[in-house]
């Protein structure tokens, strides 16, 4: 089973270096993936979007689900995983090395990409709240999980356990704020508008 996994991984990886990859997209890819370095842009929009009382649950809800994630990637899966990176894998004669690759080479274990699961945290957490933005938030999470794969540092299996990961702890996280948001508003309104990321179906069709 592993075998078949590293199989598909590979054969992607180096579909994408010999038939898609250019030197423009290096440029583009190169720079983009950087969006999910150690999760600091999502955490920035979490925070900007927690400061406006309208947008404020939902910045609460990509906080939670980002704190989720990265306590189940980073402190639990990674380590105890411990997948290396496809440019070191000797046994499967990667088609890049380390002294190849467009970007610096990540220090951390491989599966499952960090960068994937953040931006899915904060795309599924935005979705639940304003869906035309969230599907767009999707739309660049895909790209960004398309970066890791560009940029040959992630297997595509890493990519979709991060999706996934992403994914389930932005719905934990919305059940988690949706749960406390009414005790939290009754004590503390400024705080905690009743309002705070909630739409009306005016706002949600614009």
């Amino acid at each position: 089973m592993i075998d078949f996994i590293y199989t598909v991984d590979y054969a992607v990886l180096n579909f994408i270096q010999n038939y898609i990859a250019n030197p423009v997209q290096d440029v583009l890819m190169s720079l983009y993936t950087h969006l999910g370095d150690h999760g600091l842009f999502m955490i920035a929009v979490a925070c900007v979007l927690m400061i406006f009382k309208k947008t404020r649950k939902i910045g609460v809800t990509m906080g939670v689900a980002l704190f989720i994630g990265t306590l189940t990637t980073n402190v639990v899966i990674k380590p105890l995983v411990g997948r290396i990176r496809p440019y070191d894998n000797s046994a499967w004669n990667p088609l890049l090395s380390a002294a190849d690759l467009l970007i610096e080479a990540p220090d951390d274990p491989s599966f499952p990409s960090g960068h994937t699961t953040a931006a899915f945290e904060t795309a599924v957490a935005l979705l639940f709240y304003k869906k035309k933005w969230g599907i767009g938030a999707l739309f660049a999470a895909a790209v960004l999980a398309f970066s890791r794969l560009y940029v040959y540092v992630h297997y595509l299996s890493d990519v979709l356990a991060g999706a996934l990961i992403g994914t389930c702890a932005a719905i934990a996280a919305f059940f988690i704020v949706k749960a406390v948001w009414g005790w939290a508003s009754s004590r503390f309104p400024v705080l905690f508008p009743p309002d705070g990321g909630s739409l009306t179906e005016k706002e949600d069709k614009e």
